[in-house]
Parts: C-alpha cells; structure tokens; sequence
C-alpha cells in the first residue's frame, strides 16, 4: 500500500517521558521529536546497568543563590543554534463554479490561506477512459504560468489574491460542453515538500453527471495526506460542503450535467524557527564547584534533560540531591529541570552548582510531550565537556582547546570476552551433526549481536547526522549483519502486484514459480498481506488471526511458505500494523469496536484522528484516515501485535515482514515488534515526498533519505527501508537525461544507498507505483538501465513480479548472475567513475564495472575487463580472472 516524522533517536541512559506509561507520538505530522527508549537491563543496590555497563549513581552539589559573582573562577561558554517546529493553522478550499462567465467558460478554484509556496499539480480524463492514469489538458485549460510534467500532468503555482490578506488561488477554466470527464489534483507546498491527497488517492472533481471514475470531491469523503512530510488536511465540519444545484440546462455534446460545490477543509502546517541555547561553565572559588548556567531564548516552558559523566566515560549518571529546584528524577536514569522565565520575558535560564569530579555534561532541552531539541551538528544529545576549565585558565584560550579524547576501549573489554567464550563453544561444535545447526545459528547471532554492541562503542551512538551515516557502512570495517538484516547477499522478489487477488488463488500461482524464482538466484520472496481484509488487496485488515483472503486459504498460505522453503527462499509477510478496520460500531455508530481474537475497543484507537472517536492517546506518526489507526502507545495492543507476529511465525512460517506504512506509528515500536517476533529480514514502507521546486527536482535530497534514516535509526536498526530517494532520483536521471544525478556532493550515491546501504532496499517498481495504479511508473523502456544500477550496487535490490516475468527476465536473470558470481552484496565498496549528463559509470568492490547511459565509456587501465551484460544503455564488465 501507498501512502505515506521524523524522529530524535535515542538520549544515553534515558527513556521517552511517560504518558500513560508510555510516550504516544509525534507531534503533529512532522519533527516528531521523540528520543528513543535507552537500554536499561537492571537497576539494583543504587546501581543503574545501562548498555551492559554498570554505572555508580554520583552527586550534584547544591542549587547556589541567585547573584553569584561572575568573577567566581575562569569561564567558558558554549553557544549551540536549536531548530523547533512550529504549527501555522488555515485553511484550503475547492469550488466549481458551473454557471458559465462572461466569456462562456465554467471553472474550477482551488485555493489557500496558509503562507507558502502553493502548487496544484494537476491533470484530465477524458470521457469513456478507464482507470486512473492522467492526460495533459488542452493549451487553452492552463493558467499562467503552468508548467508541464512529462507527458500527463501540469503544475501551476497559486497565485496570492490582490487585497485578500494573504489568501491563494488558482483558477482552471473550461467549456460546459467539455469532453473531460474530471479534473485530478494533488495541492503540493514546496517549502515542506507537502502533498495532499484524498486517502491517499488523487482529487477527482467529475465534470459529467455520469462520471464513475472515482469518489467526487464533493461527496463529503474524507481527506488525507500522500506522502508529504510537514501537514495534512481534515474534514472542516463547520464549512459549507453541500453540492450546490444542478445548473439548469448544463448538457453538452456528451449528454453531461456540471454541478458546482464549494468545501473547506482545515490545514495544519508545520515552520522550524531558529533559536539558541548557551551554556557558561564557571569555577566557583568558595565553594570549589562548578558553576553551570544555561540561558536561552526559546520562550514558553523548557526542560533540561541532563546528566552527568565522570572519567570521560561518557555514561549518563544521576546526581543525588540536592537538585536544583523544579527537578525531578527521570526513571532513575536522568534529571529534569524546568527552566526560569527571564525577568525580560524573552526566554529561559537556570544555574546550579556541580561537584569538580565530573568530566562532562550531557543534555537535551524538552519543550513539551513531543518536543526534544538535540544538538543539530551532530545529531546526538548535547556535550558539555567540563574538564575544559582545569586545562585552560582563562577565557582567551578556550579557542585553542581540543575536546578531551575519549577512552572507550575498556568499555568493550567484556564484550569482547563475550564474543571469545561464543567462539570456543562453537568451535567446540562444529563436528557434531547438522542436527545441532540451529544451536550453532544462535551462536553466531549472539556473536554479530555483541560485535555490533561492541562497534558501537567507538562509533557515534545515533547516525542521525550525514556525516555519521556515511561512514557507517564503510566494507573496509568489518561488521556482520544484525537480526532483521539478512545474510548481506540477499535478492528479493515482490511476489504479487496490484491484481493478484482477483484470481482468488494466488498462493497456488505463486507456488508453481518457487523453483523457476530459486534457479534466477532469489533469496527472498515478499508475499501479499494474508489477513481478512475490507479490501480485496489486503491493505485494509479486519481480523488479524483470520488468514483467509483473496490470495488464498490460510492452508494454501502454509503450503506455500512450505514450498519456497524447499527450494530455498525465505518468505515475508507483509505486515499492516499502523491500521485495522473495526467489526463493530460503537453508541454514535462509529467504527471503532474490534473483534476476534483481538477484541479492542475504543482506547486502541489514536485520539487524534477526528474520525473514528479513538480514546487512546495521539498518534506517532501520519494518521491513514481511511481506517481506525492503531494506539501503539497502549501496551496491551504493542502486547497483542508481538503475540501475533510471533504466532505467524510459528504458524505460518514466515521468515521476515515487509511493514506497510510505517510513517503512521514511531519506528520505536518497530523495534519492539522486531524483537519479539525476531525476523531474519524487516523492510519499512517509509513512503515519502522528494523535494521538487516548480517541477523540477532538486539536486539535493538529503533532506529525503535522512528522513528514511531517521526511522531506520529509531528502530535501532532493525529494519530495513525501501530506497524511495534512490527511486525518485533515478526517474529524473534516466528520463531527463541527467545523470549527474547519481552522484552526491561528496561522490556517493545520492540515495539511502549512499549513506546507510546495509538498510537500503532498492527497488525501481512496486504494486504501488507499477501494476495496474500505476502511481509512480518507472520511465518506459528504461527498466533494465534501472535493474542494471541496482542489481550491481550496494543495497538490498527488490525486483517486481511484473518485469520478472515478461520480456525483461532474460537480462534481469543475467544481472543476477552477474551479482552473485562477482558475490556483490549490501555493503560493497563502490566508486562513481563518472556522473555526467548522459553518462553514470562506477566501479563496485574493484571486481565489477557498469555504466548507463547514451554516452560511450570503456573501462581504463591495467586490468583485463570483460563484458558481462550489454543492452540498450546498459553496460557491465567483470575483472578477468
């Protein structure tokens, strides 16, 4: 399923605030800052075990006095810029207007009050046309100023309306007598890369009385977001949404009716506005303390989330009281301080004495259950090293200090001793028979699992930042694969698109292909959602235990995992968690009353999706409004979905989960999920906007794929995420002839890929986008220039069961052959020879040459290289052995 914030990973040694026991959401749609739960594996005796280290619990000294003397002891002081979202509230209407004008022409209108960069990306149908793929309108349709994309949609900027007080919009006029049948949209804000879209599906204004094409704007259906990242739209209940009359005498050539309506709906839109925090370490001469002050111009309430470290161990501790005043111990992992309004009104400060034998300060200022502000350098809590004032005496040299190196070798002692006595007790097993493989298995993934630990010792502890990402992945570190990530060689194949239950016996079709998928050198196979559902596709689940669907029985289901696993490929469940549709109603006849096994009420519905009446807390994420969106904050439903995944495992045999819209719900809870029900492969569906500027796609989409990092870092890395950056960018450079593209600002591949490639997934066609939705098309004819990229580089590829069997599957199998053999894998080293406008050549593990693109390019230098694969475009060579 299609459809579409980002989240702050996790503060050291500390939990999200608790709200009911847990913290719910995102707040709003967007910069949904949240830290991640921290790892806390014991607390007893006064001692607080966080990461498998054990920490001593140290001491604060006294709150000091308002008034000390600022002459108390060399100083230094440390300014950090914050960014804080904002939410802008208006909103956006739509009218046609069916009595012809002066000039003859009806119209319609669509417009705005919210400030921005306002875009209708719009297109026509034609009467008699079926599906939902657009045209282009007629010259004469398009308002100033438009601007053509590709060969089926226009996009026209809104105009703000003289006199109007910052109101916007964009008329579109037509004949009465029009052979279009509608008017499709999508209102875009380019500033936030916003789309909006009706459940997640196109606007469609029917210009025919008999127009079947789709629901009408009008008809008083619901509003939602698709995938933009900063707003949405929901029914305003006090506007004026009834279709005004039939204009008398409205038939044209076509026999047609025109009716005009009006409708309002609300927009909330989300702005960051820069601010700043500093914090001023002092020597305080009395007392033989630290004075800390921290001052900061972010008006309202704002909470210091700190702790402190001893012997640069860089381990969050408690101080005991005394506290400062207005604190309150966080979990027995943390303190928070409410800051003091300025006597000026224009922001927030606090001081507080602190004993001379800490090493360091770590913080990360809260402004509210949702808001938390992190250090945007590095994308890690704050750092405040407090050992500076002992190395420098005075203010004038603080500039020539180096922050204090940090000695974490000893941290990783156990680990490694670990990791040894694992070695020696499967070293000690390895003549026993295969009977045992499954202990050794474990063994091995008890191993990757205290490596990983072990790495991230030295490593910085989110990947937030770009920088930190980039180097993650880096082939020349060795760092084996975690749970949820796979073998690193993996080739996965959509099993299904968009029609495949019609047949109403998939799981049998499917099962007839294992053996010809396993001889093209597949290792996974994404199967379509199982559970009882509203909608034929599956993408709307009712019963959850019920395994009865259009593709098949729950028998034929088994039967076929059973099958794939004899010819050697594992299995993925695809996995709708951040929605259900309900079986019953409740006194106001609302659907929100489950049944089945899990028979929820009310309170496992989000209170924020005006909807369905939901009385559980707001969501974590984008709500999907065309069903009751799951509460995961509730612990008995976080309880009941890890009983399920877990009993579809077991039951099923399911050896992964493909996850539908995972934008609805905190990537935390993904974690959760992972972990009890222990997947060999996860991949998110983290759909979303690139960023576009009046039709054109920016160069820079960093943006976008750290969006995609986000989550992926907020479930610890659990799970992978499909490559969507890399997708987008490889429509723009194949059929725009740009392929300087595919090369960054630093010579990386400008997707996930480039940054994180052992959790990219990269695939160039879904159900979705492909099929018969047709949402996304790959560029038509260049489908083996986009296999040909992502067969050959890092990343996990996915191929569509579409393109697998049609006339592409002779190339496609060679390219998989070609990756298998030169044993090209997630985290390969790769080398951009060559990003120009016709032309994108690299080279991968130093064994593997490709190139795409019109442009002529032969490999240089001493090495003998031999063509693998040649076609239109497309070009691969292997290192002769």
């Amino acid at each position: 399923m299609s459809v579409g914030s980002g989240c702050i990973p996790a503060i050291p040694g500390a939990a999200p605030p608790a709200r009911r026991g847990l913290l719910g959401g995102a707040f709003l749609q967007v910069s949904a800052a949240r830290p991640r739960a921290g790892r806390c594996r014991a607390t007893q005796h006064g001692r607080v075990r966080l990461g498998g280290r054990v920490v001593a619990r140290a001491g604060a000294a006294e709150t000091p006095v308002a008034g000390t003397d600022e002459d108390a002891g060399a100083a230094f002081s440390e300014k950090f810029p914050l960014r804080r979202c904002q939410t802008v509230e208006g909103k956006a209407w739509v009218r046609v207007d069916a009595e012809p004008d002066g000039d003859g022409k009806c119209k319609v209108v669509v417009g705005c009050d919210v400030a921005g960069r306002w875009i209708l990306h719009w297109g026509v149908s034609y009467d008699g046309e079926q599906g939902s793929e657009w045209d282009q309108p007629p010259s004469e349709m398009r308002p100033t100023g438009s601007v053509p994309i590709k060969d089926y949609a226009i996009e026209t900027p809104l105009e703000i309306l003289p006199n109007s007080e910052g109101r916007y919009e964009v008329q579109i006029k037509f004949d009465k007598d029009t052979l279009i049948a509608a008017i499709n949209f999508v209102l875009k804000e380019e500033e936030t890369g916003a789309w909006f879209q009706h459940k997640g599906r196109d606007f469609r204004i029917p210009l025919s009385g008999s127009f079947d094409g789709g629901v009408p704007l009008g008809a008083n259906q619901d509003i939602g977001v698709w995938p933009g990242d900063l707003g949405h739209l929901k029914k305003n209940q006090g506007s004026n949404a009834q279709p005004q009359e039939t204009i008398p005498g409205g038939t044209g050539l076509s026999g047609k009716h025109i009716s005009g309506f009006y409708q309002e709906f609300q927009i909330i839109k989300s702005e960051y506005t820069q601010n700043f925090v500093t914090v001023t370490v002092k020597r305080d001469n009395e007392t033989h303390k630290r004075l800390v002050e921290f001052d900061t111009d972010i008006p309202g309430e704002v909470v210091i989330h700190w702790g402190v470290c001893r012997d640069n161990n860089m381990t969050w501790e408690i101080p005991p009281e005394p506290h400062p005043p207005t604190t309150k111990v966080f979990r027995q992992k943390a303190l928070q301080t409410l800051l003091q309004q300025k006597a000026d009104g224009r922001g927030n400060s606090l001081s507080f004495l602190l004993d001379a034998e800490y090493s360091g300060l770590f913080f990360v200022l809260k402004l509210d259950e949702y808001t938390w502000l992190r250090n945007l350098d590095n994308g890690s809590d704050f750092f405040i090293s407090l050992t500076r004032l002992e190395q420098r005496g005075t203010t004038q040299d603080l500039a020539k200090v180096e922050p204090q190196k940090v000695d974490k070798s000893s941290q990783a002692d156990g680990i490694i001793s670990d990791i040894r006595n694992l070695v020696v007790g499967l070293s000690s097993r390895r003549g026993q028979r295969a009977k045992n493989k499954v202990l050794q298995e474990d063994i091995l993934q008890e191993i990757e699992r205290l490596a990983a630990e072990a790495y991230s010792i030295f490593r910085s502890p989110t990947i937030d930042s770009v920088e930190a990402s980039v180097d993650l992945d880096d082939p020349t570190i060795a760092k084996p694969a975690c749970s949820g990530t796979g073998s690193g060689f993996e080739i996965l194949c959509q099993g299904f698109n968009w029609e495949s239950h019609k047949s109403g016996k998939w799981y049998v079709e499917l099962g007839k292909k294992a053996k010809e998928l396993s001889s093209l050198g597949f290792t996974i196979v994404w199967s379509p959602p199982p559970t009882d559902s509203v909608s034929p596709e599956g993408y709307m689940p009712r019963d959850l235990y019920n395994l009865n669907s259009r593709y098949g029985t729950m028998d034929e289901l088994k039967e076929l995992v059973k099958i794939f696993h004899e010819a050697g490929i594992k299995v993925l469940g695809d996995a709708v968690l951040n929605h259900r549709c309900a079986q019953f109603q409740n006194n106001n006849g609302v659907w929100n009353i489950f049944g089945g096994r899990m028979n929820w009420d009310d309170r496992a519905v989000v209170a924020d999706d005006p909807h369905f009446q939901g009385r559980g807390n707001k969501s974590s994420g984008d709500n999907f409004h065309a069903a009751p969106n799951i509460d995961h904050s509730q612990e008995f439903v976080r309880n009941d979905l890890k009983e399920w995944l877990c009993w579809m495992r077991k039951e099923v045999g399911y050896d992964g989960w493909r996850l539908d819209f995972v934008r609805g719900f905190w990537g935390g809870y993904v974690k959760d999920y992972l972990e009890a029900s222990e997947p060999y492969f996860a991949v998110g569906e983290y759909w979303d906007s690139l960023s576009y500027t009046y039709g054109e796609m920016d160069y820079n989409q960093d943006a976008h794929r750290q969006r995609i990092v986000d989550w992926i870092n907020a479930t610890n890395g659990t799970a992978g995420a499909f490559d969507v950056t890399t997708k987008g960018i490889l429509h723009a450079a194949l059929e725009r002839s740009e392929y300087w593209r595919l090369s960054d600002e630093k010579g990386k591949p400008p997707g996930v890929l480039g940054w994180w490639p052992s959790r990219a997934v990269t695939f160039i066609e879904n159900h979705d986008t492909g099929s018969t939705q047709g949402h996304w098309r790959f560029p038509y004819g260049m489908e083996l220039q986009g296999y040909a990229y992502i067969l050959t580089h890092p990343g996990t590829p996915a191929v569509f069961y579409d393109h697998i069997f049609s006339h592409l599957q002779p190339e496609i199998a060679k390219f998989i052959n070609i990756r298998r053999r030169q044993k090209i894998h997630c985290r390969s080293k790769i080398k951009i020879l060559k990003a120009e406008r016709s032309l994108y050549a690299a080279e991968i593990d130093e064994k593997l040459i490709m190139k795409i693109g019109s442009e002529h390019f032969e490999p240089s230098g001493p090495q003998n290289w031999v063509v693998a694969a040649e076609g239109q475009d497309y070009k691969i060579w292997e290192l002769s052995s």
